[in-house]
């Protein structure tokens, strides 16, 4: 009997430390990554799914949703307390002015019977909210939130995202689904391209002609109503999110010729765009900014943006252009720079956007790249370093939003820019021109990879999303007479970008070959998938796909354990994919894994990888991807891999 007393207690001891370490796990799951954290050692945790009392000055209804979706039941009053207070200042926060956009700190108390939030705008306490939405998820039974103080800002005031739904129209409930699973990880900002030369997607009712169907090259016939813009723009501003939408001027504007018969660089042309943004304040009454595009045209009419401008200004709002761009832009109110050639305005809140593309990027190596580069070389924002968007610029029609999704690495990279925004800190590398260098995937990068990958098993478990693990990945690469080591899933040999985004090798020259190979240990003989490609297709390009049997054009093969793994039978071999043919299988993430045997022990991949120039290929990228998953893709399987 006593002994059974005892392993009672042991066992009892050894569930309660479980259960601790259970809970204890969501803390180090925060993304992003708070700015200080003190967790209330000895505190008991806050328990959810009881009654709670509420009192919220901003009556936040996100906050209020935290607690009712998980089973709490609010109640006038409760031994259980949620209390905010709105404060005048939050001790050792950093923050700076940018018009539109209000102060985000904000100090989170959690001990077992209250939670306190301290901020100094409601827009602080939405953060607050989402930090507790975190900390509650990925219970398996009742929800707890763990006992901590955290203090927290972010180190650049915009964090965004953009869809070009001029080319590739997203329904409205897409954008809605965007808005709320990326609020969750602090993005603030929605920018929403909303014309282009494919259609024009925003209802104007002075000029229906605008929106008809005639008038689209693609999704004819698909546009937003203003009462939907309203409707959205409410929406994201429960979130915390700002809209900032977009009429593309006087560049992208094919549809707008077709519609109008006329050029927007004429006094016609004026006139009308004057009507247009007119109706495009009353549809986003709470838009700071309008966005006027600007750049990518040849400016014939001098006076047209400027004169637009002073307009936008006279109805209330502030004026974004693209930079580089042929008109001053300086001008502006606020300046987005977009390519490496881009330039800061002096004077102006600008937003980082350079290398910033989705739609060219890879489903890795770039994503660690986007996170690791500091924006604007900074290791926080100021009054001219506003911040950063994440852009995705699908000029290349696709079959669904979910292709969308999950080929530009939607969330993933999205969340990494924004996390990176957030965080701020010293650059990752040297140089502001550089990128991420192969062989040095960091402990930062990991961490926030962790983060990442749980938050893909639970908020985000029914999105799209082919990223999977890569950081344990290790590969020998001999090239030249020389040895590289080298890391990730994704290895640029020579990227695309070479002259900013440092790539493995010296530049390669034709006739060059690099050897690649690398040993995975499996404990048991089994059936694996394997995430495979050797040319990433953009986005917005009209590409050649190779032959039959071959990964692309440079040549490149592939072994496992010495029998050689053939490239899938292209849906469009041979052909050159047309921006209206809708991409297939031609990249990776649209594919289904390769399904490989894996012997028991050590099993060896080798790679060869010639150089070539790719005129069918508009961006040539001298590179591998390769790492072994489940048999659906969905998560990398824990193997060692010792080149």
């Amino acid at each position: 009997m006593y002994i059974n007393k005892v392993w009672r207690r042991v066992l009892l001891g050894l569930l309660l430390s479980a259960s601790y370490m259970l809970a204890n796990a969501r803390v180090p799951h925060l993304l992003p990554r708070p700015q200080q954290l003190v967790e209330n050692v000895g505190e008991k945790m806050f328990l959810l799914g009881r009654k709670v009392a509420l009192s919220d000055p901003t009556n936040c209804q996100m906050l209020r949703d935290v607690f009712e979706e998980n089973d709490c039941e609010i109640v006038e009053k409760s031994k259980g307390r949620v209390e905010v207070r709105l404060v005048d200042a939050i001790s050792g926060a950093f923050d700076y002015r940018l018009d539109g956009y209000e102060n985000e700190a904000y100090r989170l108390t959690v001990t077992e019977h209250l939670i306190l939030i301290e901020a100094m705008t409601p827009t602080g306490v939405i953060r607050a909210a989402q930090t507790l939405q975190q900390l509650a998820e990925g219970y398996k039974a009742r929800s707890a939130i763990e006992a901590v103080t955290i203090t927290d800002w972010p180190a650049f005031k915009l964090r965004g995202f953009m869809h070009d739904c001029g080319r590739s129209f997203i329904p409205i409930d897409d954008l809605k689904r965007h808005i709320r699973l990326l609020s969750r990880f602090k993005i603030n900002t929605f920018h929403w391209h909303l014309t282009e030369n494919q259609a024009w997607r925003f209802e104007v009712k002075s000029y229906p002609q605008l929106t008809a169907a005639a008038s689209m090259m693609r999704n004819a016939g698909q546009f937003y109503t203003q009462d939907e813009c309203r409707e959205l723009e409410a929406y994201a501003r429960q979130f915390g999110i700002v809209v900032i939408p977009e009429i593309d001027i006087p560049g992208h504007s094919a549809a707008f010729r077709r519609a109008m018969g006329h050029d927007m660089q004429t006094r016609q042309g004026l006139n009308v765009l004057k009507s247009v943004l007119a109706e495009v304040v009353e549809a986003f009454p709470q838009a700071p900014y309008i966005h006027l595009g600007a750049d990518e045209v040849k400016i014939t009419m001098s006076e047209l943006v400027p004169s637009l401008m002073a307009w936008v200004r006279s109805l209330g709002r502030k004026a974004v252009v693209w930079n580089p761009t042929a008109i001053d832009a300086s001008q502006a109110d606020m300046v987005q720079v977009w390519s490496r050639t881009g330039q800061m305005i002096s004077g102006r809140p600008n937003i980082d956007c350079r290398l910033n593309y989705l739609n060219h990027f890879d489903l890795f190596s770039d994503v660690a790249a986007n996170y690791l580069r500091p924006i604007f070389g900074a290791e926080q924002g100021s009054e001219e370093m506003a911040g950063t968007i994440a852009c995705v610029w699908n000029d290349h029609v696709l079959p669904s939003v979910a292709d969308i999704e999950r080929q530009n690495s939607f969330y993933v990279a999205t969340i990494a820019s924004a996390a990176r925004a957030w965080q701020g800190g010293k650059p990752s590398f040297e140089g502001q021109n550089s990128s991420f260098v192969v062989p040095r995937i960091s402990k930062d990068f990991s961490d926030f990879e962790d983060r990442f990958l749980f938050h893909k098993t639970h908020s985000l478990e029914n999105e799209p999303i082919a990223y999977v693990r890569q950081s344990h990945l290790r590969w020998k690469v001999d090239f030249k007479g020389k040895t590289y080591e080298a890391m990730g899933a994704t290895v640029y040999l020579n990227h695309t970008w070479r002259q900013h985004v440092e790539g493995l090798l010296p530049l390669g020259q034709t006739g060059d070959t690099a050897y690649v190979s690398t040993r995975v240990f499996s404990p048991e003989e089994q059936k694996v998938g394997a995430l495979i490609e050797f040319q990433n297709y953009s986005r917005s390009d009209a590409d050649t796909v190779p032959d039959y049997g071959r990964w692309d054009f440079r040549g490149s093969r592939i072994w496992l354990n010495g029998v050689e793994i053939i490239a899938p039978l292209w849906q469009h071999h041979g052909q050159r994919v047309g921006l209206e043919t809708p991409l297939a299988d031609e990249n990776m993430a649209a594919r289904k894994p390769f399904v490989l045997h894996l012997d028991k022990g050590w099993n060896t991949v080798k790679m060869v990888l010639p150089y070539a120039e790719t005129p069918k290929i508009r961006l040539n990228k001298w590179m591998f991807t390769f790492v072994f998953t489940d048999l659906e893709g969905r998560r990398a399987l824990d193997l060692d891999y010792a080149p």
